[in-house]
């Protein structure tokens, strides 16, 4: 459970909540599978050491959760971050603490990323951080199969409270200025290299008549090594969730002052599990989705997958409070959230005519817009192969991300308003936005704008 003022939030949230015990979906039986009556239900799928999956998807994992289209679902996500400022992120949190559990004599989630896990390459721990993001799931949407669409709908996000006494009610996220950055070997100061961490709180329940909620810093402070509970030094951010000890930094506060930035909360990861066999790195998106890091999956967007394997196996994580596009300097304001999704399954049968229909991308829709997502490498666990895992993160580049962009955008332009190529080809020049979705995963990507109201008549 967690603290009291959470508990009757999200219960109350929540509705006719069918209860997410692992051991009840995974033996198919109990109150974890949703009836078939025909009526949709509500789910609750809190985050713990037990619903979560660490730095990696696989088509072998065990769903969480079993839903029919059209239930909805309240899940709980956390941030990889939360350890950057343990008081403020974990502290007092049962679910928050479940997950980040670490002492000399046990993790409670050991699996951190899809490397070795006996950390045998670098030693830095199991699952070596390839990969990083705390995902909740995964959830298998009944009678998914390979061909369908999944429609994630976002229909509520909030921020997760802090429960530590001290900082009661508040919301708290992390951005770290880290060695994945864009910045990071262009810095003007020193000491150069250097990895800095800023503490930001957003206003965790903002009034309707307040307008936009914003985030404020609070502090920052350069990361220095740190000893893992194992006995472990990382002198770099280089493995998710390594307790940091506020004794060894020096915090500095009154940083950003007189600057408010909007919050506009989202998750950076929605992923429907991948076809390859094995574990796979959570950092590089796909085909399959993944940690997109695009701001407009938020309230009100719906996310369009591919399903590549039964059931879909859909996981939702990397919870953030704001990020502009690009990322650039390693993350977002990584903030745990709270959001309740809907889960509509398009049959293979039923696609033609839709927008969604051929789709081999993450596709994302809000009330105003279409949102195309073009990567570096489009597939890029079926082009590299064997090697993927590591060759994605050599050879990713914005040229490469903006020409997938633009042949999605083609195709999209001319299969679904069925236009011709020259008329596609001119609209995309003269009306359609692409932005740099992120230069930080490994797989870069740039994402097309396609207004609706273009096609308004």
């Amino acid at each position: 459970g967690q603290a009291p003022s959470r508990e009757a939030t999200l219960d109350a949230a929540a509705g006719a909540i069918v209860a997410s015990r692992p051991a009840d979906t995974r033996t198919g039986s109990g109150q974890g599978i949703s009836s078939r009556s025909g009526k949709p239900r509500h789910h609750l799928l809190r985050a713990t050491a037990n619903t979560v999956h660490w730095g990696y998807f696989s088509h072998d994992l065990k769903p969480v959760l079993e839903v029919d289209s059209g239930d909805s679902v309240t899940i709980e996500t956390l941030t990889q971050h939360a350890s950057d400022d343990w008081a403020r992120m974990v502290a007092g949190d049962p679910g928050a603490e479940s997950v980040f559990h670490w002492t000399a004599e046990r993790k409670n989630v050991n699996r951190r990323g899809a490397g070795p896990i006996d950390a045998s390459i670098y030693g830095r721990g199991a699952g070596e951080g390839f990969g990083v993001h705390i995902c909740t799931g995964p959830i298998a949407v009944l009678g998914a199969e390979p061909g369908d669409i999944l429609e994630v709908r976002i229909l509520e996000v909030h921020p997760r409270r802090c429960a530590n006494p001290q900082f009661s009610g508040r919301a708290f996220g992390s951005n770290a200025a880290a060695w994945w950055g864009f910045h990071y070997r262009e810095l003007l100061t020193e000491p150069k290299p250097r990895e800095v961490v800023t503490i930001y709180e957003l206003d965790a329940a903002p009034r309707p008549d307040q307008g936009t909620p914003f985030a404020r810093a609070v502090y920052n402070y350069r990361w220095t090594p740190q000893r893992d509970p194992f006995g472990v030094v990382h002198p770099t951010i280089d493995y998710p969730g390594v307790p940091v000890d506020h004794s060894t930094v020096e915090e500095n506060y009154g940083i950003l002052k007189g600057v408010k930035i909007p919050v506009r909360p989202h998750f950076g990861l929605i992923a429907v599990a991948p076809q390859q066999d094995g574990l796979i790195d959570s950092i590089p998106p796909s085909a399959f989705g993944g940690n997109l890091d695009n701001w407009r999956v938020a309230q009100g967007a719906s996310v369009y997958l591919p399903v590549g394997v039964p059931g879909a196996l859909l996981s939702v994580g990397d919870p953030h409070a704001s990020q502009g596009d690009s990322e650039l300097c390693g993350t977002a304001i990584e903030c745990s959230l709270t959001g309740k999704f809907q889960l509509v399954l398009h049959k293979r049968a039923t696609l033609a005519g839709q927008p969604y229909a051929d789709l081999t991308y993450p596709l994302v829709e809000t009330a105003d817009e279409w949102v195309l997502h073009g990567f570096s490498h489009a597939n890029y666990l079926a082009e590299f192969g064997a090697h993927a895992q590591s060759k994605v993160y050599e050879k990713s580049t914005l040229d490469l991300a903006m020409r997938d962009a633009f042949i999605k955008t083609r195709r999209f332009l001319m299969t679904t308003k069925g236009l011709t190529e020259d008329e596609a080809i001119s609209l995309i020049s003269v009306a359609v936005d692409f932005g740099v979705t992120q230069v930080v995963d490994g797989n870069w990507g740039v994402h097309a704008i396609i207004r609706k109201a273009l096609f308004a008549e």
